[in-house]
């Protein structure tokens, strides 16, 4: 963004006059063509998601909880989780299954600073690569623009290749790796970057758009056009690693 100042010693940001802070996410549900968020409920969603993620402990490999080993552990986990009011979790259901594959949430939410993260993004395998997941993304995203922030973060393992995929396919623009950042089950952590700013959103809304459009489908559920494809151009940072 440019720099404005009456003393090119002390260059100051411009002035943002038209902004007011947004609210903090409230839990209303989100629902699009393929996918619906649901606030997580320990009740209503615990056992199918426990279901959805059993035999797959290599999900929770970055995660900094699980992976579960009962159907009560997870619901205890859920019931704890969901009682943190510093975050808002979502059960993710693939309406072209029908079945509840996943969560994400919202958190570091900063009304005052017009900042929002979304993280803790774990998707079943039979959740992965649908046009669900995508759209509870775009859904997720949509909600913190509409509502007024000015940033929406997404922020991951540096050694998780598959989500600094993930994010820079949706459109986040790579900022940088902070080196030691955490100490997750007794590992290192440095964590990559991504961000983006309302000013990308209406481009990249486009471009969810046209992605999840069914003419950008074959009969056998090809892609015509890739979303990567659709983002590149909005993108202001690339991840070198990728």
């Amino acid at each position: 963004m440019a720099m404005t100042t009456t003393d090119p010693d002390r260059p100051l940001g411009p002035p943002v006059h038209t902004w007011t802070p947004p609210p903090a996410p409230t839990g209303a549900v989100l629902e699009g063509r393929h996918a619906r968020l649901e606030p997580l409920s320990a009740e209503a969603h615990a056992a199918l998601l426990f279901r959805a993620y059993e035999g797959h402990d290599w999900l929770w490999d970055y995660m900094a909880y699980g992976p579960f080993h009962s159907a009560a552990q997870y619901h205890r986990w859920v019931r704890d989780t969901v009682a943190n009011t510093d975050h808002l979790f979502y059960a993710i259901r693939d309406l072209d299954s029908g079945g509840w594959g996943g969560v994400a949430s919202y958190l570091r939410i900063k009304p005052q600073m017009g900042v929002i993260e979304v993280g803790n993004i774990n998707l079943s395998p039979a959740l992965q690569r649908t046009r669900a997941a995508t759209e509870a993304v775009a859904l997720m995203m949509g909600w913190a623009f509409d509502a007024g922030y000015r940033r929406y973060e997404w922020k991951c393992d540096a050694l998780n290749r598959p989500s600094r995929a993930a994010a820079q396919r949706l459109g986040f623009s790579y900022e940088g790796v902070f080196r030691q950042h955490m100490v997750i089950k007794g590992r290192n952590r440095d964590t990559a970057w991504f961000a983006v700013t309302d000013t990308d959103w209406p481009a990249l809304r486009e471009a969810f758009a046209a992605w999840l459009s069914p003419s950008n489908f074959t009969a056998d559920g090809g892609q015509v056009e890739r979303l990567s494809d659709l983002t590149r151009l909005v993108r202001v940072g690339a991840d070198p690693s990728l």
